[in-house]
């Protein structure tokens, strides 16, 4: 399967906190917590990544750092996941998505962790972004908590 590809962003905010959504997943009828993320519609990566953060998380950023890309599922689509980690966060100026529902997580790195162990944080192309994202993500945390 061809596809133009997707854009992930890792974004925590001033306390160090990831930022996630939750949202219903139909084909598992569950919910699932993810990164907000989607499809690339034309637009470069970034511009995909920063659409989706504001979209999903009513959210805008001032520092973007790309952490790396994957692809999600190489014997079937040649899809590439880019990811971004991103912070300087603040409410977005656009409006979320009406035709999605999210509710907006809030968590640390440790709860985060904890939620990955106990399989609460079960999607995967959420898993793979934390692997690229999260010396970025410790070395901010660590950089906020010195600040304190």
């Amino acid at each position: 399967m061809h596809t133009p590809g997707s854009a992930m962003v890792v974004p925590a905010d001033g306390s160090g906190k990831l930022i996630l959504v939750k949202q219903f997943r139909y084909l598992w009828k569950k919910e699932s917590m993810e990164f907000p993320s989607g499809g690339m519609k034309g637009a470069d990566p970034l511009v995909t990544a920063k659409n989706e953060l504001a979209e999903e998380a009513n959210l805008a950023a001032s520092d973007w750092r790309f952490v790396g890309e994957y692809n999600p599922f190489n014997g079937v689509t040649d899809e590439i996941a880019r990811v971004y980690f991103a912070s300087g966060l603040r409410e977005a100026e656009k409006e979320k998505d009406a035709s999605e529902e999210f509710e907006v997580v809030r968590m640390t790195v440790s709860e985060f962790q904890a939620s990955i162990d106990s399989g609460q944080i079960w999607d995967g192309m959420t898993l793979a972004a934390w692997i690229l994202a999260r010396p970025s993500v410790l070395d901010y945390v660590e950089t906020v908590n010195l600040q304190r």
